[in-house]
């Protein structure tokens, strides 16, 4: 589909909506927008033009007219995806939401927040826990906003226990590529009235509408949290001891797998050590609670489960300045990994939870047969697997070889697992073709329907997930 370019006009338009300050163009516009947290240099593309929104009027007006005219708008939180979802690739323009960030609405007694899309999650957790209440969802990313979380159906670290983004969405404000604005469900606990909506827009990465307000469900904050790092001679034993705490009667809040490599590359990011460094692998798991006997009669039972399994100990956490020294570096991983590289790119795939071990062995012959470093960690309790696979020294020529058949090898055994392809990061543009493979002709036909209904003109975040 082709678009109008953005002209003089256009930015005019812009500026009376939004103010002459908060619309950029041209050489005014950072290059930071030009890229996520993964883009590689040559795919990295800037926006004709930079709005910062600060209302849903303004969200309104700038798609209405957008619409109209043809212009593509990619929407834009934080840019702290991975897989090029808040990357203009039609130009266009780029509606950054970050200055949509207030906390509207605290409503202790149906225990729900109204918050903006640019809040970032730290924040929301912040706010809640200085209130006796919790929000869950914890990705690794803390600086990311909840529009975008909304927009991936982001899980994280307490996943296991807790859920997932969209268990905690109880409300969206969303305005669509027309400019109407459309309130979908609200306080309410459940809700049987029809198509879910809702659902449909949590995880649809800005391809179908823009959300401008959303309504969160919160939960009572545990007095009591306790954190476990379980060593383990070798990767394979440990995942495998996975699948055995799943089907114990306690139920971890997490399940975190990680790899010394890992450990070691986090330690260099943050300038501080692990607590341990005695073994090649570890599970780290946290429990929660009202009381300190329930969580300590929790993590016994696990302790001996994993002592059983061949952990070669298990190490208790129970004061905050432990559990921040395992945690920080845990929150770090990512961020480790790329600072030990020249270039990087992910492999964000999902998993049962038996299958974790079979798939982890896919990954270290591939790491043998092409010489290439491969990194990986997960939220093992869910079977989400982060990979990474690490440019290093190798030529631009041999590294675009290698990375297209390592990422499909990979793709290729998470779907003949019975897995997914992506467990929270999403699709964007750079898993479009994996999930076209993994989701069928069928599905991806549906999709693009459904696309249509909301954005017949395709403006709307275009060229991303399908």
């Amino acid at each position: 589909m082709s678009y109008k370019e953005v002209e003089a006009l256009d930015i005019a338009f812009l500026r009376g909506v939004c103010g002459e300050e908060n619309v950029l163009a041209g050489d005014a516009i950072s290059v930071d927008y030009s890229r996520d947290e993964m883009t590689p240099e040559d795919m990295r593309c800037m926006p004709d033009v930079l709005v910062k929104a600060a209302s849903t009027s303004q969200v309104s007006e700038i798609l209405k007219y957008a619409n109209e005219r043809r212009i593509p708008v990619t929407p834009r939180g934080q840019g702290t995806g991975l897989v090029m979802g808040a990357v203009a690739i039609h130009r266009g323009i780029m509606l950054d939401l970050t200055r949509m960030n207030k906390i509207l609405e605290l409503d202790e007694d149906n225990m729900t927040l109204v918050v903006e899309p640019g809040v970032l999650i730290m924040e929301v957790r912040a706010f809640a826990e200085e209130h006796g209440l919790y929000y869950p969802p914890m990705p690794g990313e803390k600086s990311a906003s909840i529009g975008g979380n909304v927009s991936t159906n982001a899980g994280g670290m307490t996943a296991v226990k807790y859920g997932v983004t969209r268990d905690y969405v109880r409300g969206l404000e969303v305005v669509i590529p027309g400019g109407e604005v459309i309130e979908i469900e609200g306080k309410v606990a459940k809700n049987s009235s029809g198509y879910s909506l809702k659902n449909l827009i949590i995880g649809s990465e800005g391809t179908l509408a823009v959300v401008t307000k959303i309504v969160l469900r919160l939960v009572a904050l545990p007095k009591r949290t306790v954190s476990l790092l379980v060593p383990f001679s070798d990767p394979v034993t440990a995942i495998k001891t996975v699948p055995r705490i799943m089907k114990d009667k306690v139920l971890p809040v997490a399940v975190e797998f990680m790899e010394g490599d890992v450990i070691k590359a986090a330690e260099e990011y943050l300038g501080k050590k692990f607590p341990d460094h005695s073994a090649e692998a570890y599970l780290l798991l946290s429990f929660d609670g009202a009381t300190k006997e329930q969580v300590q009669r929790d993590y016994e039972v696990v302790a001996q489960l994993c002592l059983a399994s061949g952990a070669a100990d298990v190490f208790i956490s129970d004061t905050q300045e432990r559990q921040d020294a395992i945690w920080s570096a845990r929150g770090a991983f990512l961020e480790g990994i790329k600072a030990s590289t020249t270039e990087m790119d992910e492999c964000d795939v999902v998993v049962p939870i038996s299958k974790i071990a079979e798939f982890l062995k896919r990954k270290v012959e591939l790491e043998k047969k092409n010489g290439l470093r491969i990194r990986s960690f997960a939220h093992a309790g869910d079977g989400n697997l982060h990979v990474y696979i690490l440019k290093d020294a190798i030529d631009e020529k041999a590294w675009k070889v290698k990375l297209g058949a390592i990422m499909q090898s990979l793709y290729d055994k998470a779907r003949e697992l019975g897995g997914q392809v992506s467990g929270e990061h999403g699709i964007g543009f750079m898993k479009k073709s994996y999930l076209a493979e993994s989701a069928g002709p069928v599905a991806i036909e549906l999709m693009r329907g459904i696309k249509k209904v909301f954005d017949p003109n395709n403006i709307l975040n275009p060229g991303k997930v399908i």
